[in-house]
C-alpha cells in the first residue's frame, strides 16, 4: 500500500495571535504548518523578530541617507520606507530560499550570504555618517578648503598662459618707457649742469656746447612724450584686461564654493579621509561597520544557525504532496 505523503498532525491545531501572525510571515513560514510545529513556533517567531530588527533599521539608515539628498523631511520619510520595505522583501526572498541540507546547496548560500553583505555594507555607511556626525563635519570643512584652494590653483594654471602673454607685453613697453625716461633724464642733467658751469665745458651760459645739449634733450624729451602716448594705452589695457581675468577667478570660485556641500558622498569623503588619517576612528570605524552588516545578516545567520526542525519536514511533505497532485493533475 502506497504510503501517504500529507502532512501528519497528532496535537490539537494551534490558533496564533496577531503578534505571531506577523513574525511568522516575517519569517516567510507558513501558517498552517507550522500551527502543529510546538518548537518550530518560537524558532520562527525569533527569525521573524530578527527581520523586523532588519526592517526597521534598514528603514531608518535610508530615511537618514535620503535627508543628505532632498530637502523635504517627508519626502525622506517615505522615501527611506520606501527602501526599507525593499530591503524586507529581499530578506524575506534570501529566508524562503535558503534550504540547509548536508551536502549541497551551499553555492546558493555563499550567493546568499554575499548579496546580505553587500547590502549590509552599504547600509552600514548612512549609519556610521549618523554616528559619527560631529568628526565628519569638521573634516568636511577641512576638506572643502583644500577643493577651495585646489580650484584656485586649478583656475589659475587656465589663465596662465594668457597672463604670462600680457605681462610679457607690459614689461616690454614699460622697460622702453624707462630706458627712455633714464636717457631723457641723463641729457636734461648733462644739459642743466653745462648751463650752470657744474659739468661739461665748465662755461656758465647758453653757449654752442650748451645749445646743442639742449637740442639732444629736446629730441629725447620729444621721442619719449611720443612713444608714452604710444605705449601707456598698451599697458593700461592690459591693466584692465589683468583685472577682467581676477574678475573672473573670483566669480568663477565663488560659484564653486556655492556648489560646495554637505551631502552624503561628500560625508563619505570626509570619513574614508577621516578614518585614514586617524588610527583611534579607524578601529572603531571598522568594529562599526562590522556590528552594523551583523545587523544585516542576522536574519539569514539565523536561518544558517538554528537547527531545522519538523517545520522543515512539514514543508517537504506539503511540497511533495502538491507536487505529486499537480502531475495527477497534469496527467488526467
Amino acid at each position: 500500500m502506497e504510503k501517504s505523503s500529507s502532512p501528519v498532525f497528532t496535537t490539537e491545531r494551534y490558533i496564533p495571535n496577531i503578534r505571531e501572525r506577523f513574525l511568522w510571515w516575517l519569517s516567510t513560514a507558513e501558517e498552517q504548518l507550522l500551527s502543529d510545529c510546538v518548537v518550530d513556533r518560537n524558532r520562527h517567531s525569533i527569525i521573524g523578530m530578527l527581520v523586523l530588527g532588519t526592517w526597521l533599521f534598514a528603514t531608518l539608515v535610508w530615511t537618514y541617507f535620503f535627508i543628505t539628498v532632498v530637502t523635504a523631511w517627508w519626502a525622506a520619510l517615505l522615501l527611506g520606507i520606501f527602501m526599507g520595505g525593499i530591503i524586507l522583501f529581499i530578506d524575506r526572498a534570501l529566508i524562503k530560499g535558503m534550504k540547509v541540507k548536508l551536502g549541497g546547496g551551499w553555492w546558493t548560500i555563499l550567493f546568499r550570504g554575499l548579496l546580505a553583505l553587500t547590502i549590509g555594507l552599504f547600509m552600514a555607511q548612512p549609519a556610521l555618517l549618523f554616528l559619527f556626525d560631529a568628526e565628519i563635519k569638521v573634516q568636511v570643512s577641512i576638506d572643502n578648503e583644500q577643493r577651495k584652494r585646489k580650484k584656485l590653483v586649478d583656475q589659475q594654471a587656465v589663465y596662465k598662459e594668457e597672463k604670462n602673454g600680457m605681462m610679457l607685453r607690459k614689461q616690454t613697453a614699460k622697460k622702453e618707457l624707462n630706458e627712455l625716461y633714464t636717457a631723457v633724464a641723463a641729457a636734461r642733467k648733462d644739459f642743466m649742469q653745462e648751463m650752470d658751469g657744474t659739468g661739461g665745458s665748465k662755461k656758465v651760459g647758453l653757449k654752442n656746447i650748451a645749445m646743442a645739449k639742449q637740442a639732444a634733450y629736446q629730441k629725447l624729451d620729444t621721442d619719449y612724450q611720443e612713444r608714452l602716448l604710444e605705449l601707456k594705452p598698451i599697458i593700461v589695457d592690459v591693466d584692465s584686461s589683468l583685472k577682467d581675468i581676477e574678475t573672473r577667478v573670483q566669480q568663477e570660485q565663488q560659484a564653486f564654493e556655492r556648489l560646495l556641500n554637505n551631502g552624503f558622498i561628500t560625508r563619505i569623503e570626509a570619513l574614508n579621509h577621516l578614518v585614514s588619517n586617524n588610527n583611534a576612528v579607524s578601529f572603531r570605524y571598522y568594529l562599526l561597520v562590522a556590528l552594523l552588516m551583523l545587523i544585516e545578516l542576522m536574519p539569514v545567520l539565523s536561518k544558517l544557525l538554528l537547527p531545522a526542525g519538523t517545520y522543515s519536514l512539514q514543508a517537504e511533505l506539503q511540497e511533495e504532496m502538491e507536487r505529486k497532485r499537480a502531475y495527477a493533475i497534469k496527467r488526467i
